[in-house]
């Protein structure tokens, strides 16, 4: 009974204990957040992206099972982390409403409205390398393209300022970087998610001559060309035989690299063709044909539209002597050895495809 009575007693002196204490917020203890349940706060943002908490945890369970794909995947048994393979490399744990993959030439506004900066968008890119000593060419050049055009200038001498001379240089980008080639600016500055948003991109040497040539009447699409360039005048700055201008038909095909035009998707291909040390670009033009199906169709000379080549040898003046040789003549002998590297290259990455494909290299015919 003694047992009984002191048992009883501990009990009822426990709960008067328990009742006369304020209760405790867990929140004001320190307790490990390990012990706590895991609480998604993303709910919100889910829903003001218009992804609803069922997709993103679907998103999360698509993840799981390709998790071990990725070396970076986290621990997605949190699930208030984000991880989404389809998005751009390196933007994996960005949710997918949020990621900007592409970007533009557009000059924006350091005020107002982000929506209103823009009255227009341009649909087309054109690229010039230049030295300001060919100024008045360019100038010329450039009143060829519209307010449709995007006008981007590369500055390999480094004056960049005094081309504000020009009306239309105020609202031209400029990129400077000192004696380097028109294919070295190509591939650092016109990834093809920078230029998604033109219909076609002009990347065009400093020295030729327009008077003949008509902007809009040339990216109006009549010959379905994704890799196009305008004649040239039959008589004067001929490298290839090919692209000199016929008076017999409006098209005809081949391009080489003094004033291509690429379509988007065309470029898209090409800029990853294009080597990083390789910057003169010799061989390209035999080349871009692997970029396009049926090349035979699809690239060719307008030869409705016609340039002149000025062969203007200002590049070749960007050289040094050495070895008591014009600064022109290592420039020369380099283009030749570029050539016999990128053929190389070429050829020995698609012998390299076809024998891991298990396929026999000698009966390739190539594109």
């Amino acid at each position: 009974m003694r047992i009984i009575l002191t048992t009883f007693l501990g009990v009822v002196f426990g709960f008067l204990i328990g009742v006369s204490f304020p209760t405790l917020s867990l929140t004001k203890l320190n307790i490990p957040s390990s012990f706590l349940p895991v609480t998604d706060n993303s709910y919100n943002e889910d829903n003001k992206s218009g992804l609803s908490p069922q997709t993103t945890l679907s998103t999360w369970s698509s993840t799981k099972v390709n998790s071990s794909s990725s070396t970076q995947a986290p621990n997605l048994n949190n699930t208030s982390q984000i991880w989404v393979p389809t998005n751009p490399r390196g933007a994996e744990r960005l949710a997918p409403g949020i990621v900007a993959a592409e970007s533009d030439y557009y000059l924006r506004r350091l005020w107002g409205n982000p929506s209103e900066d823009l009255t227009g968008a341009p649909k087309y890119l054109v690229t010039f390398t230049v030295g300001y000593d060919q100024r008045e060419n360019i100038d010329a050049c450039v009143k060829k393209f519209s307010e449709n055009f995007t006008i981007l200038l590369f500055h390999y001498d480094g004056r960049v300022s005094e081309w504000d001379e020009f009306e239309w240089s105020k609202r031209a980008v400029h990129v400077s970087a000192r004696k380097q080639t028109k294919w070295w600016y190509a591939k650092r500055f016109l990834h093809p998610d920078i230029v998604a948003p033109y219909d076609y991109i002009f990347i065009w040497d400093e020295d030729l001559g327009v008077e003949h040539f008509n902007a809009e009447e040339y990216v109006l699409d009549k010959h379905g060309l994704e890799i196009s360039q305008p004649g040239l005048e039959p008589n004067k700055g001929l490298t290839w035989q090919m692209t000199k201008r016929r008076d017999d038909r409006e098209v005809h095909k081949f391009v080489e690299i003094m004033a291509p035009v690429f379509t988007r998707d065309a470029w898209r291909c090409v800029w990853h063709m294009i080597q990083n040390d390789l910057v003169h670009g010799w061989g390209l033009d035999f080349a871009l044909r692997k970029c396009i199906e049926p090349a035979h169709e699809k690239i060719g000379v307008v030869d409705s539209q016609w340039i002149v080549h000025q062969t203007i040898p200002s590049l070749g003046k960007q050289g040094e002597s050495h070895n008591g040789k014009a600064p022109w003549q290592g420039v020369r002998e380099r283009c030749r050895k570029e050539w016999t590297m990128f053929q190389s290259r070429l050829a020995n990455a698609e012998k390299a495809y076809l024998r891991a494909a298990g396929l026999d290299p000698s009966n390739s015919k190539g594109h």
